[in-house]
């Protein structure tokens, strides 16, 4: 493996991982479960990386789960 590029790699997870610590603080602060906190930092890199073209879908989804969790649409 290339030296120089893997420690290219190992600086950017570093970088990356010192940006996600706070944002983990600030949204346990708001009293999200660590598993909201794992899917919305999840979300997050996925839609910055391009997400999919199946994104429209993936939201109407996300809306009637929502819907369906808070009790306003029966199943």
């Amino acid at each position: 493996m290339n030296t120089y590029i893997y420690a290219k790699e190992q600086s950017e997870m570093t970088a990356h991982r010192e940006a996600i610590l706070p944002e983990m603080e600030r949204l346990a602060g708001c009293g999200f479960t660590s598993e909201e906190i794992v899917s919305l930092l999840w979300l997050q890199q996925w839609y910055q990386t391009g997400g999919s073209d199946r994104v429209a879908v993936v939201r109407h989804w996300e809306f009637l789960k929502h819907l369906v969790l808070t009790g306003k649409l029966d199943v």
